[in-house]
């Protein structure tokens, strides 16, 4: 049996020049599934059918696009097939439904990506053997809904077969499955006065110009009583790092890394590398990738690249957004590299440490939030001489606010994260106020057990008043770290530095600290330059973060041996600095 899907992915797995990284990931998870699913995984309860990929997949090339000066047959490219093919070739190992609920896809513009919403209009709506079937595209605007369905009924206008087996409704947005009977309608964002809505397909066309998730909030609410549906995005970067197509890209990314795990959700991001010269048009493909393969289409790029970079403003941010699809800001930037921090993981615990000395640093959260401790160990490389630095963070939540987290569909797997051993649910106070005695306890049981030395403890001194008098019971210097940026800029500096070093090391299996790392932005410089840590909205999960900051502005300035005198006054003296920013 033809498997064009799995071919594509073993052939591309390592094609550096064509794909970045993150489409080389979904290759990289096809082909990893793939082994799950004949292991038998008892968590992996999905198999793939390339006889179903192949169905939509030969669907889609019988269509013609009637556009130009000619029609012309439709012709999957090796992109679009695994994308299709994806979609509709996995499946429940028993129950036969489709694996995927969700499907994020994000390309350049004028890489198909109307067109594959149209290919799955008329799979779902005609030849899925689904009757009655609702099937909505959206948009921020009704004009800009109307695209896909415009795309869908160009197909079915070209091709007479397939006309007769539709019934197109112009006048009211609307086309009817005439096998199945389920409609297809464009919808605006007025959408609450829809009557028994339940999507069995639902198109969120251009999600990265969506202010709010209204649209996707009320196609995917619409869902909950279907045993198969799809819910698809595919669009392009944008510029609001604040909406939620950037949340959702960014949730995305972390699956495709094995940081959060969803298997029913489909991802496909297709951009260049961050090492990549953009102004090359031989990147271009890796983001472009039906222009990356066409002369012509590529000249005519390299004129609008050129007028963009002598623009810019404006010119500038809309042709890296739509034609590279690279996310843009001009006030925010990430904290970290990704890629450098993930060289940083290692397979070392606090087993490793036995005696050594260590800085602790202390997030504490207000009310019942999250909050984290970071243990720091800095030690001399034996083969390099390298100072470096380990990370052992540990965070805490009460139980009850995991579920009113896990209830408001907030992205942080906090159940997932508790099984893993990297997040205590707390109990006491009726599981809703932050157990100050249990991260105690926990910290003092790990100091006991490994015979710790305990130079310092870093700590916010936000909601510590109540915590100080148990701290001393540590024996070591108690140290405040004021969260300002002329506190924190040279430690934050410091940090990015030791990362691109590869002399920060962590255990590779905690992703809570690795999720924290990546929504960790920087602030904007104050009226002296300096900088610190942030986040983005308050869905971003940088406690974690917060703590390691803590620790290591102790933690870079002491010797082996114990605490640099000089370093240590410096510390002090920082208490009094104007904190004006």
């Amino acid at each position: 049996m033809k498997d064009r899907v799995t071919e594509f992915a073993r052939k591309n797995l390592r094609n550096k020049k064509e794909f970045g990284e993150d489409a080389r990931l979904a290759f990289k998870r096809h082909l990893d599934d793939l082994k799950r699913a004949e292991k038998n995984d008892p968590d992996f309860p999905f198999i793939f059918q390339p006889e179903k990929a192949e169905d939509i997949i030969e669907l889609a090339n019988k269509l013609t696009i009637a556009e130009g000066e000619r029609n012309e047959p439709f012709i999957c490219v090796g992109f679009q097939e695994f994308v299709l093919g994806s979609l509709f070739g996995w499946v429940h190992r028993e129950t036969k439904k489709r694996r995927f609920t969700d499907s994020y896809v994000q390309l350049a513009r004028q890489q198909g990506k109307s067109v594959l919403n149209a290919v799955l209009g008329i799979k779902c709506s005609n030849f899925d053997k689904y009757q009655h079937g609702q099937i909505y595209c959206t948009a921020t605007k009704a004009d800009q809904a109307k695209i896909v369905l415009k795309e869908i009924e160009n197909f079915i206008e070209a091709d007479k077969d397939l006309d007769e087996l539709f019934k197109i409704k112009e006048y009211e947005n609307e086309i009817t499955g005439l096998l199945t009977g389920s409609v297809i309608k464009a919808l605006g964002r007025d959408t609450k006065t829809i009557d028994g809505f339940r999507p069995y397909l639902g198109i969120v066309d251009e999600y990265h110009a969506h202010k709010d998730n209204q649209m996707y909030k009320l196609l995917k609410g619409g869902t909950r009583h279907l045993k198969q549906f799809l819910i698809s995005i595919i669009t392009t970067a944008g510029f609001n790092l604040n909406g939620p197509c950037y949340e959702l890209y960014q949730y995305c990314r972390r699956v495709l890394r094995g940081i959060d795990k969803n298997d029913r959700q489909f991802i496909y991001i297709a951009q260049m590398d961050e090492k990549d010269d953009i102004w090359n048009p031989k990147n271009w493909i890796k983001c472009c990738p039906l222009t990356g393969k066409d002369p012509e289409l590529l000249a005519n790029m390299m004129e609008d690249a050129k007028k963009a970079r002598s623009m810019g403003g404006s010119e500038l941010r809309d042709f890296l957004t739509k034609a590279l699809d690279i996310w843009v800001t001009n006030a925010e930037e990430a904290f970290l590299d990704f890629a450098e921090w993930e060289k940083c993981g290692s397979d070392r615990t606090l087993e490793d440490f036995v005696g050594k000395q260590v800085v602790i640093g202390l997030d504490l959260s207000s009310g019942g939030d999250l909050t984290s401790y970071c243990m720091e160990f800095p030690y001399e490389d034996n083969e390099t001489g390298d100072r470096k630095y380990f990370l052992h963070s540990h965070s805490f939540m009460p139980k009850n606010r995991i579920q009113e987290h896990m209830e408001l569909e907030d992205n942080a797997p906090y159940v997932i994260w508790e099984r893993q051993g990297l997040l205590t649910a707390t109990t006491a106070a009726g599981g809703i106020k932050t157990d100050y005695k249990a991260i105690l306890k926990n910290l003092h049981e790990l100091i006991d057990q490994y015979d710790f030395d305990v130079v310092a403890i870093g700590y916010d001194p936000h909601n510590a008043s109540a915590f100080l008098a148990d701290l001393e019971d540590f024996g070591c210097d108690l140290i405040e770290i004021k969260q300002s940026a002329r506190s924190l800029n040279d430690t934050t500096v410091d940090f990015q530095l030791e990362v691109k070093a590869n002399n920060i090391e962590y255990n590779k299996k905690n992703v809570l600290l690795t999720r924290s790392m990546h929504d960790a932005i920087l602030s904007e410089p104050n009226s002296f330059g300096e900088i610190k840590i942030d986040k983005m909205t308050q869905k971003n999960r940088i406690d974690p973060c917060d703590a390691a900051i803590c620790s290591h502005k102790i933690a870079k300035d002491i010797d082996l041996e114990g605490v640099d005198i000089n370093n240590s006054v410096d510390a002090f003296l920082d208490l009094y600095k104007d904190d004006e920013e």
